[in-house]
């Protein structure tokens, strides 16, 4: 299984970056992992909704870009569905026992994702309804999924 998150913007904080990278590592043993990185647009602070509207476009369009026709895609909303780590587990499995060799996860950036993108998922998953920034939804991300394949092969996991 080939897993590859699709995000708006790089990661600055040197300890978000080695989180991310242990979690792959560990990762490695189930599946290939990728990080892809686009860049993201430069927002003010009170510019307005044409203005956001504008900036999420843009970002949309270099996240449809690298994601692949045949992937299943998994995007990160606020408004998607919520599920414990068992069911993540379990979609990770369907997809795997239905023939995706490959799933993308898309994080958005601070202004989160643009229609576009959103209607391309084949799953849109939420985390919380709490806002996290787009950099720490990297590492929660890769740990739920390292937790998932876990669960998956039965090994032991903290709760």
């Amino acid at each position: 299984m080939q897993i590859t998150i699709v995000c708006v913007g790089k990661v600055k904080e040197a300890f978000y970056r080695a989180a991310v990278e242990e979690y792959r590592k560990r990762l490695s043993r189930y599946c290939k992992t990728e990080i892809v990185e686009v860049p993201d647009e430069m927002t003010k602070d009170g510019a307005g909704e044409a203005m956001d509207e504008l900036v999420r476009k843009k970002e949309g369009e270099r996240l449809l870009s690298r994601i692949r026709p045949d992937a299943f895609v998994i995007t990160l909303e606020i408004t998607g569905k919520k599920m414990d780590s068992i069911q993540f587990a379990k979609v990770l499995q369907k997809a795997c026992v239905e023939g995706k060799s490959h799933i993308q996860f898309i994080i958005g950036g601070s202004l989160g994702l643009h229609d576009s993108v959103s209607r391309r998922a084949d799953l849109k998953l939420s985390f919380s309804d709490m806002t996290f920034p787009h950099q720490l939804m990297r590492v929660i991300l890769c740990e739920q999924i390292y937790r998932g394949y876990r669960i998956i092969n039965g090994c032991p996991y903290h709760k």
